[in-house]
């Protein structure tokens, strides 16, 4: 049964000069690639699966490992980058990293509706495009309990 909704939302803005913060121009490293987050992983209990990701922003199903039939959350976050560092003579790669506890709220958000963590992620995904003037094209399909969702910019 094809019963699915479809939304294209279409955003173009246009800003006159972009306006730089001074730390990025502070900032004169050489750019480099960082290890990317994983898709899937286990932390305090609980296992991670990605869901969806669109630039920085990504999407997590969260379920507890300590009970079979336990609630499955969501937790919606801005990718995070750490620089590398040197720890007992040996040297930790640049890596993506999930948002430390007390960024929640700000850089990461849990939801248990599947229908909210959607809400958030592309609310959040749409944001920096905004503050850009990038176009950004979105489609969003549910089919019946499944969920599809495309986001390009």
């Amino acid at each position: 049964m094809n019963s699915g909704a479809s939304l294209l939302f279409r955003r173009s803005t246009s800003t006159p000069a972009r306006k730089t913060s001074a730390g990025a121009e502070a900032c004169t490293k050489e750019r480099h690639s960082y290890k990317p987050l994983r898709k899937e992983f286990q932390r305090d209990g609980f296992n991670y699966r990605q869901v969806a990701r669109e630039g920085d922003i990504a999407l997590y199903e969260q379920r507890w490992t300590g009970c079979p039939g336990a609630a499955v959350c969501f937790e919606t976050i801005r990718v995070r980058r750490r620089e590398g560092f040197q720890i007992d003579g040996r040297f930790v790669e640049p890596a993506e990293v999930y948002p430390a506890s007390e960024l929640w709220g700000v850089d990461g958000f849990t939801v248990t509706d599947r229908n909210k963590a959607w809400a958030k992620f592309f609310e959040i995904s749409l944001e920096e495009p905004a503050k850009t003037g990038k176009e950004v094209n979105l489609k969003w399909e549910n089919h019946s309990e499944s969920s599809s969702a495309t986001l390009s910019t």
